[in-house]
Formats: C-alpha cells, sequence, structure tokens
C-alpha cells in the first residue's frame, strides 16, 4: 500500500510539472510582446476613424527582433498581439552568386526598420460588370521599410492599407543589387483572436461548412475564413492578388491559443521587385454588412487590362448533357423563348477528357458544331464548350485562335489544378490567353477568385463553391453568402426540376437573387423538355446577372439571408432560409422615394396545382412600404419590383 501511495504521489508530481511548464510555455508565447524590448511603435486610422492598425517592432533578450500587429474597431480589440512571420532560405542563389555577409538565422529576427512612408488613397472606378456598377477605394496606407542588419542589400517592406472594411498588408522585395532570387520556404503570420471567437471551418472548397471553435480541426480551412467574434463582430480572413503565387490556406497554431496562422501551399521562388498576395482582414458589425464589403479583394487588384471589354457579356446559361443536335438544338430554342444568353457542351464532346491523346480542336463525336453555332447566332444564343486541363495544358495557344474563329463565347475549364506556384501563373497565363481571343472564362472545380476579375474581366464565373453538383440542404445555402460569397462571384449550378433537390422551388429561383454569378447557370441537371409551362419560370427569364446596386438587406450565418439588387430602374429581391420554417421582414427603404413599384412575389404555395407548387402575386410597394413574408423549411421567396409610370 505505501509502494502505492509512493507512486500515485510520483505521478501527481509528474503532472503536476507538466502542466506548470504547460502554463509557462503558454505565458510566454501569449506575452511576447510585454517580455521584450519596443524599438518602434507606429499607429494607422482608417478613413472613418473607426479602425486602427498598430505595429509595433520589438527585440528580445537575445537581441532578435519581433513585429507585431494588432487591429481594433471603436477601441474593441479584433486582432491581438500577432506575429508577421516569413522563412526564406537563400542558400542556392546566395551560394551561386558568391554574396558575402548574407543574412544568419531566421529571415524577421534581424530585421532593422529604416524607414516609414504614410500615404492616403481615394478614388472611385467602374467595373467591367459586378455586383455593384461603380466601388470606391478609400485607404489609409503604411510602407514600413526594413533591411538585414548584416546586409543591407537584403530588403523588405511590410506594406499596409487600412480601409473603413477592413486592414490588408503584404510582404514586399525591393531589387536586390546583387540579383538574387529568394526562396520562401512558409508563411506564418498570425491572427491572435479574442477567447471564445468561433470559425465557419471549411476543409476544402466545395466542402461542408460548419462553425467550430478555434481548436481541434481536421485540416487547414479554406479562405475566406469567417469569424464570429464574442462581442458579436464579424470577421473574415482573406488573401488577394494571388496571381503568380502559391494559394494560403489557415491552420491553427501549434503553440499559441485562439490564433490562426498562413498555411502556404508549398514554397515559392520570386524574384525581388515583387510582393506576396494580400493578407485581408475584413471587419463589420454584421453578417450583411461583411458581405456587402466583398469589394475590398477587387480593390487590391490591378485595374482592367483587357482594352475592348465589348465581347464580353454576362449572362444565364444552360447545358446539354445529350450531346448531340437534337438536344442542342431543343435547348436554343428554349433558352431563345427564355432569355437565356448561352448553350454549354459539357466534357467528352471533343473525346475522352483526362488523358493528352484528346484533340480538343476537333469534334470527335456526331455533332454538327459549326452549323449549331450558326443557328444559335440567329436565335441569339452564344455556345461554350468545355475542356479539362489536360487539352488546356497540351493545346490553349492553338485551340482558343481556332474557339474564336468559329465563333465561340467561352470555355469552361475543367478540373484545374489549384495551389501550387506552377498551376496558380499557369491558369492566370491561360486566362490571359483567352481574353487574347477575346473568349470568356468559366473556371471549375476547387478554384476560388481573389479579386483578379477586376484585372481580367473575362472571367465571368468559378466554381469552389457547394452548389447543386452535390445537391446541398438549404442550411449550407444559407451560409455559402457569407462565407464562399466573400470571394465573389460562384457557379452554384441552380437546378429546377430533378427530383434530388433538397429545397423548395421558390428557393431555386431565389437562388438566383442570393448567389452572385455573372454566368449565371441555370437548369444544371435538368433537360429542355422537363419544362411544362410551368409560369414561374418567367422569374428565371427576367433575372440579370449583374448588377447597379446591391444591398444585403439581412441575414444570419446558416440561418436565412435576404438580398436586393438593382438593374436599371427594376429591383429583384431574393429570400431564403435554413431546413427550418421562419418569418423574414422585408424593408423596402431602398427604393426610390417618391416611386410606387409593381411587385410581382414568387413564394412556395401547396395550393398551387403544379408539380412545383409556386405561387405568383402582385402587390403594390413604395419606399415606406413592410412587408413579412412566411417561408417553409428549405423555402424562398423571389421578388421582381418595376416602377409604376
Amino acid at each position: 500500500m505505501k509502494n502505492c501511495i509512493t507512486n500515485r504521489k510520483s505521478l501527481f508530481a509528474v503532472i503536476f510539472i507538466f502542466l506548470f511548464s504547460l502554463a509557462a510555455c503558454t505565458t510566454t508565447q501569449q506575452s511576447d510582446l510585454a517580455s521584450t524590448k519596443v524599438l518602434a511603435q507606429k499607429k494607422l486610422s482608417s478613413p472613418d476613424k473607426s479602425l486602427q492598425f498598430t505595429f509595433t517592432l520589438t527585440e528580445n533578450e537575445q537581441g532578435k527582433t519581433i513585429a507585431f500587429y494588432q487591429i481594433s474597431k471603436n477601441g474593441q480589440q479584433i486582432i491581438k498581439d500577432s506575429k508577421f512571420e516569413l522563412e526564406l532560405d537563400n542558400h542556392m542563389s546566395e551560394w551561386a552568386l558568391a554574396i558575402k555577409n548574407t543574412p544568419t538565422g531566421s529571415w524577421m529576427e534581424n530585421l532593422e526598420l529604416v524607414g516609414v512612408e504614410e500615404s492616403s488613397h481615394n478614388q472611385t472606378w467602374q467595373p467591367v460588370y459586378g455586383e455593384k456598377n461603380e466601388y470606391v477605394d478609400n485607404y489609409q496606407s503604411l510602407t514600413l521599410k526594413f533591411i538585414q542588419k548584416n546586409n543591407p542589400n537584403y530588403m523588405m517592406n511590410i506594406d499596409v492599407r487600412l480601409y473603413d472594411q477592413g486592414a490588408a498588408f503584404r510582404y514586399s522585395f525591393p531589387d536586390n543589387p546583387t540579383g538574387i532570387y529568394y526562396r520562401i520556404m512558409a508563411e506564418n503570420t498570425e491572427f491572435s483572436l479574442p477567447e471564445h471567437t468561433k470559425a465557419w471551418y471549411m476543409p476544402w472548397a466545395q466542402g461542408p461548412a460548419s462553425l467550430k471553435a478555434l481548436k481541434d480541426w481536421q485540416t487547414t480551412s479554406e479562405r475566406p475564413l469567417t469569424l464570429e467574434l464574442a462581442n458579436g463582430k464579424y470577421v473574415a480572413l482573406a488573401e488577394a492578388k494571388v496571381i503568380d503565387y502559391v494559394r494560403t490556406k489557415f491552420d491553427l497554431s501549434d503553440n499559441k491559443a485562439d490564433t490562426i496562422v498562413t498555411k502556404m501551399h508549398d514554397p515559392v521562388d520570386i524574384i525581388t521587385g515583387t510582393s506576396t498576395p494580400w493578407r485581408v482582414v475584413m471587419v463589420a458589425d454584421s453578417a450583411p454588412e461583411l458581405l456587402e464589403n466583398n469589394f475590398i479583394l477587387l480593390n487590391l487588384n490591378d485595374e482592367n487590362k483587357i482594352t475592348n471589354t465589348d465581347w464580353i457579356k454576362p449572362g444565364k446559361i444552360v447545358r446539354d448533357m445529350t450531346l448531340t443536335n437534337e438536344g442542342a438544338y431543343a435547348w436554343i430554342d428554349f433558352a431563345a423563348e427564355h432569355n437565356i444568353q448561352y448553350l454549354l457542351f459539357d466534357w467528352k464532346w471533343y473525346g475522352p477528357a483526362f488523358t493528352f491523346e484528346s484533340d480538343a480542336g476537333t469534334v470527335s463525336i456526331d455533332l454538327d458544331l459549326p452549323n449549331i453555332i450558326k443557328y444559335g447566332k440567329e436565335k441569339g444564343v452564344g455556345i461554350w464548350v468545355y475542356v479539362n486541363q489536360q487539352a488546356l495544358l497540351a493545346q490553349d495557344k492553338e485551340i482558343f485562335p481556332k474557339y474564336k474563329e468559329w465563333g465561340l463565347a467561352g470555355v469552361k475549364y475543367g478540373f484545374v489544378q489549384v495551389g501550387s506556384h506552377r498551376w496558380t501563373a499557369w491558369l492566370h497565363d491561360s486566362i490571359q490567353r483567352a481574353a487574347d481571343n477575346q473568349l470568356m472564362v468559366n473556371i471549375h472545380d476547387e478554384f476560388r477568385l481573389t479579386g483578379e476579375e477586376r484585372t481580367w474581366p473575362n472571367i465571368v464565373t468559378v466554381e469552389g463553391i457547394r452548389g447543386n453538383e452535390e445537391m446541398p440542404d438549404a442550411t449550407n445555402n444559407t451560409v455559402l453568402p457569407f462565407t464562399r460569397g466573400l470571394a465573389g462571384m460562384g457557379d452554384y449550378t441552380i437546378c429546377y426540376y430533378n427530383e434530388r433537390i433538397k429545397t423548395t422551388h421558390a428557393h431555386q429561383l431565389a437562388l438566383s437573387v442570393v448567389m452572385y454569378s455573372p454566368l449565371q447557370t441555370l437548369f444544371w441537371y435538368d433537360g429542355a423538355k422537363d419544362y411544362q409551362g410551368e409560369p414561374e419560370i418567367e422569374y428565371f427569364s427576367n433575372v440579370p446577372t449583374v448588377w447597379d446596386n446591391t444591398d444585403v438587406l439581412s441575414g444570419e450565418v446558416g440561418e436565412y439571408i435576404v438580398t436586393a439588387r438593382q438593374s436599371g430602374e427594376k429591383w429583384f429581391v431574393g429570400g431564403i432560409t435554413n431546413t427550418q420554417a421562419r418569418t423574414v421582414s422585408v424593408d423596402f427603404d431602398f427604393l426610390e422615394p417618391g416611386v410606387e413599384y409593381a411587385a410581382k412575389i414568387y413564394f412556395d404555395d401547396s395550393s398551387v396545382n403544379t408539380r412545383t407548387q409556386v405561387g405568383i402575386k402582385e402587390v403594390t410597394v413604395n419606399h415606406a412600404s413592410k412587408l413579412d413574408f412566411d417561408l417553409k423549411a428549405s423555402g424562398g421567396v423571389a421578388l421582381m419590383l418595376t416602377p409604376i409610370k
């Protein structure tokens, strides 16, 4: 018995020592700033003064520098003290160039701040198309200039932009007179959040989202990453202008609680005079505001590089799965009748897709593509074709001029590789080659934009979204706008007649407004013959795909959303709920004062004697009107508002 007691005491002692050591380690990690000497500090305020970004450079007892930042909104902490962190390994280039006095140790631990520049920027710009017809690009900026202590030829800047909508920063590398190339091995930039923050964790781009605490993630999470803070604020972590770099996801810190770190897909080789993508922290008081502010990613990208954009024409698209002349002509007739602008021939029209043996410049099946293209033009319906990555990689330089000659409107890129430096650079080069041949593009499957559609507006939609290819439930659809929607356009592939749909039909109608996609796919798993005269299909005929203004009226992530969008004088409203029934209220104060509007309302109605059971009614509304809508579980409501002359 004595030995048992002794062993228990020893065990308790070991546990106590372990817990004490763990607590000491955690305390050390979370008090990095407090235990170091401050060398420099700089604060930056957003144009409206609501956000504050604080940069601090410190030195620890070993003489190593540590760079931190923090973000607050109206005095409330959003991002706690968080490290800027890069790992570089330049030894191969340094050996080849016989460079002396090279940096030693960690890249970030031997920095000297040698200059600070501040500036402001405020302008508006007009996109070729968008969720709005004009965007404001208004920020205060800070450039922090560093050199490596033992060799001033090694320079790095941290560029900071602070908008009213959030903060963005990146690492830039000015020209090095030695001609050296840099190899960035990893980026572990921190985002340290207040306690009890939760994240809408999404393990892959087309994966399901779930609300999780900042612990016990199975793997990295996709970007943008939407966060709900305990103080009621909403934050999103994102990246912008990923053109010639690797994709970066988000992971949990191994040694710092409530902290997220960037996780590069793989190392990247860069030349001096270039920058990393922007790391973005969006901040909002509500989920609808967060979504409305997604244009910050566009602002962080270069201006449009396509001189003549007359050929870029967003619209609605259907696809022919039969790959037959009969099926194509039926869809063209349907599209022309219902104001649908495009028809897609999906994969295998040129042979097996997953091989380099197929020739995407030749039709390999019994399909009279030249006459179909001609017939489509006569009916006002353009033709798109699917091309898989193998054929694109091998042939895009030769087939894109041929497609232009054929008169095709666009190309759907299939199963593109994403993430690595190689495939990211190749994809954006291919997009430019498409633009050179006046071809619009739709990129599937895991790819998400980071605002580059501003630069290359021939990108009219991309996937990277859990849409109707997976047939998700209604709750998924109420999560997507506030998570995936922060990255902009998404090809949800709306369905209507397929029996696998897990929502009501009014819900699918409303998705054409809720889900922004300049190329909006309709009737994804349907056929032209499935249409049996359902009167509500007129909504799909009337709804545009690009907008003059967008107002997210209300919503909560995973619960519901109501969105209003304006095109010319008309407004369209889409409201959806999750798998629970609810009543949503719409305040029409977004309408022009003094004008009466005819509101045509499409709603779920089990008393309607059609297989889709969508009711239609008309009321008159104005700027002062308010209406309540009772949504069925997994249901929705869609409105079209037209001024009464």
